[in-house]
């Protein structure tokens, strides 16, 4: 819609390589917010959502110089709370066990998020994500099987018992399936492919003038 002189061809989903990140054997316990701290990202509404549901809650988050303020201002107050504990940025080697051992991933943005990568982490971790209602999340997460897609800070709070009765190996299955390097990789050569059958010079059969 922003760009609609844009010539939109498909959309391709961003994929990961499938033994990146992969289900660790460990109990989860813990509810898990993932990326950088700013405004747009809602880190106070996971805040919240965990205290309210008694449920531990790490945060494993860079904060950008940018948004050094906002994190002094609004969340640093807030990591006070016993249930909150703040690990900082963490590599891809220590994304599976951070994402492995957590309930579910909390995703309450506040804008419309082109894509967000930490989901389709969680869910090569087998973990599901509990998101707001913005931007790609309905393409991504499949509401009741891979996480669960709320409005607001209520209706995340209400699914968080849900969240145990998800399969978690249908997760990692699901994103098997869609959010792979490989897939993405493929999906882009049929749309080059396309466009290149499209292109083709249409030749013309004449009968002979003989």
């Amino acid at each position: 819609r922003p760009v609609p002189q844009a010539r939109w061809i498909r959309t391709i989903y961003h994929g990961l390589p499938e033994k990146l990140l992969t289900p660790q054997p460990v109990k989860p316990v813990d509810l898990a917010v993932l990326g950088r701290i700013a405004p747009e990202k809602g880190v106070y509404r996971a805040i919240k959502i965990a205290i309210r549901c008694v449920i531990p809650l790490k945060i494993a988050a860079k904060v950008d110089r940018a948004d050094q303020d906002y994190y002094d201002e609004m969340i640093k107050p807030m990591m006070n709370h016993p249930l909150v504990e703040f690990i900082g940025e963490i590599s891809d080697h220590e994304k599976p066990d951070f994402l492995s051992g957590a309930i579910g991933l909390l995703v309450p943005i506040d804008w419309p998020e082109p894509f967000g990568l930490v989901m389709i982490e969680a869910m090569a971790c087998g973990t599901p994500v509990i998101a707001y209602n913005r931007g790609s999340v309905a393409e991504i997460v499949e509401d009741g099987k891979t996480g669960f897609i709320v409005e607001d800070e209520t209706s995340a709070v209400a699914v968080v018992d849900r969240m145990a009765a998800l399969d978690r190996k249908a997760i990692r299955k699901e994103f098997e399936m869609r959010f792979t390097a490989r897939r993405m990789a493929l999906d882009y050569l049929d749309a080059y492919r396309g466009l290149i059958e499209a292109a083709k010079p249409r030749i013309k059969l004449v009968s002979s003038a003989e």
